[in-house]
């Protein structure tokens, strides 16, 4: 199963613990003799960026607060900011928000002192170097983007998500302060929460899984598993918050080394063409494509259950799908608007990402691929 060799990629700084985030950002600051901070946000998190740039100023450091990223980036979106920290020429790019903002903010910093556009960069070891620092701040519990060589934007032009992966997109370091996600909303704390959790159980249950990564994705989905629940039903529980951030993390240590697999492959067109938030997307695949993959590595997904407190490997996609509604998602394609007629087309997309369909534990051929969007609907 395993490959003979795994790169590990991550930043050379992992900071992690509630409150966290201003220490260790002044830190970082005062060692790299940092003067202009680029600071990539949304508005949900202002309040949390602004703190973050008062404390920045008050290092007479100087700092242009950016906004504008939705909940799907797009090339256009990742081009316009681009050309905003090219006019402010920072010292360092600064995310602070959801994967969304990260994706952006880490392809900011790479490329926008240099003159190509981003679409040329689509695709693995295309983009090399980084001259401009980079420093990550999640506020959700999801991507994992803050210490993966991950960028994924949605492209206009064909209507898909195009990744960008490359070690220039590893951040210098990332902050992992559960403080800053106390405020997101339930929807939001469930859906980043299973697109967390299901990094940890792709990069588990995959045919590029290593030993290496294992013992971070099977305690991830035990993390997520156990705590997901208690952080929807109260935000202010600063302990389910860490546990579920602490989870993401290691989830997000998986994707370069490992990477994800069918489910990714799977949702990815319901978001380019449907605008389905990527953790929902996930969370309406995750139960099927578990069931269709339970055959191929069985010893593997009785781990994933036993994980999640079940102990018949038969019955995970159950519990998935009990999770998934205790988090208060309603199941189903059907339920936000995506008609069966386009079902045969998102099956030809999803087909498409063959960079994580090679890792999926058994083959999916176009009947396979139909037959778990039917599932699902």
């Amino acid at each position: 199963m395993s490959p003979n060799f795994v790169t590990l990629r991550q930043p050379s700084q992992i900071t992690f613990g509630a409150g966290c985030a201003i220490p260790a950002l002044i830190a970082f600051v005062r060692a790299n003799s940092i003067a202009r901070v680029f600071l990539l946000t949304s508005p949900s998190v202002l309040a949390s960026a602004n703190t973050l740039a008062e404390a920045l100023g008050a290092e007479s450091v100087t700092v242009e607060i950016a906004m504008g990223v939705p909940p799907e980036p797009t090339t256009g979106c990742a081009e316009k900011m681009r050309a905003s920290a090219r006019s402010f020429c920072p010292d360092l790019v600064l995310a602070v928000g959801g994967g969304s903002v990260l994706d952006v903010a880490k392809l900011v910093a790479a490329i926008h002192d240099r003159p190509e556009p981003i679409t040329s960069f689509y695709g693995i070891n295309i983009l090399a170097g980084r001259r401009t620092a980079l420093v990550c701040v999640p506020t959700t519990a999801g991507t994992g983007s803050e210490v993966s060589p991950n960028a994924l934007l949605l492209d206009e032009a064909t209507i898909a998500k195009k990744a960008v992966i490359s070690p220039a997109l590893v951040p210098d370091a990332a902050f992992i302060d559960p403080a800053l996600m106390l405020s997101l909303p339930p929807a939001l704390t469930a859906t980043t929460g299973i697109d967390a959790l299901t990094h940890c159980l792709e990069t588990y249950a995959n045919l590029a899984a290593h030993p290496i990564v294992d013992l971070h994705s099977l305690e991830g989905v035990r993390l997520i598993g156990a705590h997901l629940t208690r952080a929807i039903g109260n935000g202010d529980d600063l302990s389910a918050r860490s546990a579920i951030a602490l989870g993401s993390l290691y989830g997000g240590l998986g994707l370069g080394p490992v990477n994800t697999a069918g489910v990714h492959a799977l949702a990815y067109p319901l978001g380019g063409e449907f605008h389905l938030a990527h953790g929902l997307s996930i969370a309406l695949l995750l139960p099927h494509v578990v069931r269709f993959n339970l055959p191929a590595m069985p010893d593997r997904h009785a781990a994933l259950a036993h994980a999640l407190g079940t102990a018949s490997v038969e019955t995970l996609p159950d519990r998935l799908e009990q999770l998934i509604a205790d988090c208060g998602i309603k199941a189903g394609l059907s339920a936000y608007g995506i008609p069966r007629d386009a079902l045969p087309r998102i099956v030809d997309a999803g087909l498409g990402v063959t960079r994580l369909l090679k890792n999926n534990p058994r083959e999916i051929t176009r009947s396979d691929a139909l037959r778990i969007y039917e599932a699902a609907f």
